[in-house]
C-alpha cells in the first residue's frame, strides 16, 4: 500500500508538468500585442489559404475550437508575409464584412487544396464566390473597399509584430506564439495553446 501511495505521489508532478508547456514549445511576443477585450483570452490563428499545412491544420481547429470556454475569444486571421498572400486575405475580410465567412472559408480552402484550383486573382475569386451563391458585385465592392484595405494592412502589421516565422501559428493573448515547428506536431501545438490559456487564467485570477 505504501509503495502504491509513493508511486502516485511521484506521478503528481508529472501530471502538473503535462499541463504546463515547456519554454521551447512557444516563444514570447516582444513587445506584447493587444490581447482579448472584456476580460477574454484571445487566441489568434495566423494562416494562409494557399498553405497546405494550414489546410491540414484546419481539421484540428474544427474539432478544437467548439470546445473552448466562454472566456476565450478565437480569431482566424490571414497572415500576410508576401504580396501574393494579399488577394486571399482580401477575400477573407470581404466575406467577413458581408457576413458570409462561414459560406466562404472552408469551401475556399477545399477548392484550393482538394480541387487544386488556382484562385488567387480577383476575377478568379469572384467567379468562385458566385459559384457559392454569393453576390458577385457586392463581394467585389467589399473586396476593393477602404475597410478591407485597412484590415489587410492591420493583418500585415500583426503578422510582422507577432514574431511568427511561418504558418500556421497561434498567438495567445498577444503574449506568446507557438507553431508545430516548436511544439512538435499539430496536436501538441493545441495542447501548448491550452496550457497558455490556463496560464493567462491563473495570471488574471480566473482559474477555477
Amino acid at each position: 500500500m505504501k509503495r502504491i501511495l509513493f508511486t502516485l505521489l511521484m506521478l503528481l508532478p508529472l501530471v502538473s508538468l503535462a499541463d504546463t508547456p515547456a519554454p521551447g514549445m512557444y516563444k514570447p511576443v516582444n513587445p506584447p500585442l493587444p490581447g482579448g477585450k472584456d476580460g477574454k483570452i484571445q487566441v489568434v490563428e495566423l494562416f494562409w489559404y494557399g498553405c497546405p499545412h494550414c489546410y491540414h491544420f484546419e481539421e484540428y481547429v474544427e474539432k478544437w475550437a467548439p470546445g473552448l470556454a466562454d472566456d476565450v475569444e478565437f480569431v482566424q486571421l490571414p497572415a500576410v508575409f508576401r504580396r501574393n498572400w494579399v488577394p486571399a486575405a482580401r477575400a477573407h475580410f470581404a466575406a467577413q464584412a458581408l457576413g458570409v465567412l462561414d459560406r466562404f472559408h472552408r469551401p475556399y480552402f477545399d477548392a484550393l487544396h482538394k480541387e487544386r484550383r488556382r484562385l488567387f486573382r480577383e476575377e478568379a475569386i469572384l467567379d468562385f464566390v458566385e459559384e457559392l451563391g454569393i453576390d458577385r458585385d457586392e463581394f467585389r465592392k467589399a473586396y476593393n473597399s477602404f475597410a478591407v484595405d485597412a484590415r489587410v494592412r492591420e493583418a500585415m502589421k500583426y503578422t510582422m509584430q507577432s514574431g511568427i516565422t511561418g504558418v500556421p501559428a497561434m498567438v495567445v493573448n498577444g503574449k506568446y506564439w507557438t507553431a508545430a515547428s516548436l511544439a512538435g506536431d499539430f496536436e501538441r501545438m493545441l495542447e501548448v495553446v491550452n496550457g497558455l490559456i490556463e496560464r493567462e487564467r491563473e495570471a488574471a485570477g480566473t482559474a477555477p
